[in-house]
């Protein structure tokens, strides 16, 4: 049974002295502290408070802490435990304060995304409260449903944001209340009463290939600046594309280390912490994009793949900029503003190319797509996966899209650590065998030798283009050394490189 007494502790420069509440129990005190002060005047010779109206408001407080303790069974309890039951017990929580430290936590677990969904889930129900400390005693359930229903005209945020903030109640509620002892400092739970809309089907928002191939070929808009965003927004359309439809977020995160043996070996963010395989996937770039991982490529000393976080502070800001720069196309080549392309459209068009043009099925797209799944993703996480399904499925996509005419898939990959000239080189010895291709349709091929580098293959193929091809569209010449087995792909635009 825990034990009052009403005392000092230490005494200020002032001369006056806080009145605390000692409380004893298992042989161990704790304090609790009170409003009143007092001088060496209020005390008698044993050092105890005199002053009547001291004493008759602290008696008080300690008649009501042996009501509650007689309701409690305290007999387990540390004394910690008591003088926090008895300060805290009845105090109501601020719910703001606990959602930001619970998004706090989410960031110092490196879930960086998730917390910001928190924080923006928790600033749209303190603007419809009309304050920025909510209470838990605020959160009944006909208030949550009109704040839910405030949310009627968004998406995905009618779904997502309550979700958010049930999962804060549900974390409050397991830390804070000690069913065990008896301590139950939120005493209401209004979710069982709310209903939780589903957030609206994702648009189907996948072009055709015919439409990639014109927004691939198409002239950039002219521009002064020396990195224009169009370009950067097709380059990375393009790197999404060709790497079965990979993250931004997972693109500009990319470290060096990553990428090892012509492959990017990496975790999807979006899913790394909710799966048992951690979302690891490895994924074989293919030589259409591998211009494009040299002209990106980070300075030797970065730990980063690409420079992108050189422009970008964060991975949204680099989102929304390549966003910016695919939009700037689609304008320039006429493309109605209502079916302005984003990076997330050159996703879903891999996924839909490869399970409606290459066969694939629905599992196999997921498979190469890293998306997760219950019944794959628990036996993934103790099994060496083999990825060459995936890689070669990529080949097959990259190939009807961009080289729809040809049907042999692509060849090796190439390393960024490599120099060019190692993994392909021309001789006048060698047997090429190269084509040329505008928007997919095959225009030339040769097959030969004599050539002593790439720059006299393509001299020979550019003739076979046809003048009415417009100055600023891009064509690709594809090159194979047939005596090695390697190819390349190279893009020249009009006016500049041919």
């Amino acid at each position: 049974m825990a034990t009052f007494k009403t005392t000092t502790r230490g005494e200020r420069k002032d001369g006056f002295m806080q009145v605390y509440i000692r409380v004893s129990h298992r042989k161990r005190h704790g304090y609790i502290k009170t409003d009143k002060m007092v001088t060496r005047k209020e005390l008698n010779k044993q050092g105890e408070i005199k002053d009547a109206f001291v004493i008759n408001y602290c008696s008080s407080l300690i008649v009501e802490y042996n009501r509650r303790l007689n309701e409690k069974d305290i007999q387990n309890w540390s004394v910690g435990e008591v003088v926090e039951f008895l300060t805290k017990g009845d105090a109501d929580l601020c719910f703001s304060d606990y959602a930001r430290l619970h998004a706090d936590r989410l960031i110092d677990r490196g879930q960086l995304r998730n917390s910001r969904n928190y924080i923006l889930a928790l600033q749209h129900m303190e603007r419809f409260f009309g304050t920025n400390r909510i209470m838990f005693s605020d959160l009944t359930s006909m208030q949550v449903n009109a704040w839910i229903r405030s949310l009627n005209d968004t998406r995905r945020a009618k779904e997502m944001y309550p979700i958010c903030m049930r999962q804060v109640y549900r974390a409050a509620v397991e830390e804070y209340n000690d069913y065990d002892n008896d301590i139950i400092r939120i005493k209401k739970n209004p979710w069982p009463k709310v209903k939780i809309p589903n957030a609206d089907r994702s648009d189907k928002i996948a072009i055709s290939p015919e439409e990639c191939r014109v927004f691939f070929s198409a002239p950039l808009p002219e521009s002064k600046v020396i990195e224009p965003l169009p370009e950067l927004g097709r380059d990375v359309a393009k790197m999404v594309l060709c790497l079965a439809g990979i993250n931004t977020v997972d693109l500009y995160e990319l470290r060096k280390e990553n990428y090892k043996d012509g492959k990017i070996c990496y975790k999807r963010a979006k899913t790394k912490k909710s799966r048992t395989d951690d979302a690891y996937i490895e994924m074989r770039v293919e030589p259409v994009i591998g211009s494009l991982f040299e002209k990106y490529r980070a300075d030797d000393n970065d730990p980063y793949l690409f420079n992108f976080h050189k422009r970008y502070a964060t991975s949204d800001s680099f989102c929304a900029n390549v966003n910016n720069g695919i939009k700037q196309v689609c304008k320039h080549i006429g493309i109605p503003k209502a079916n302005w392309y984003c990076v997330y459209t050159f996703r879903h068009t891999w996924g839909t190319v490869a399970q409606n043009d290459c066969g694939a099925s629905v599992s196999e797209v997921g498979f190469a797509m890293n998306h997760s799944h219950r019944s794959t993703t628990i036996t993934r996480g103790y099994i060496k996966i083999d990825f060459t399904p995936a890689w070669e499925l990529n080949a097959k996509v990259i190939d009807f899209i961009f080289f729809s005419n040809a049907t042999s898939k692509q060849g090796n990959a190439k390393s960024v650590e490599e120099p060019q000239g190692k993994l392909f080189r021309l001789s006048p010895k060698m047997m090429v065998y190269a084509r040329v291709y505008f928007r997919g349709e095959m225009f030339g091929e040769v097959s030969d030798i004599g050539f002593s580098n790439v720059e006299q293959v393509m001299d020979r193929l550019t003739p076979k283009l046809p003048d009415t091809i417009p100055v600023g569209c891009s064509v690709q010449f594809r090159i194979k050394n047939c005596d090695s087995q390697r190819e390349v792909v190279y893009e020249r635009t009009k006016g500049k490189g041919f």
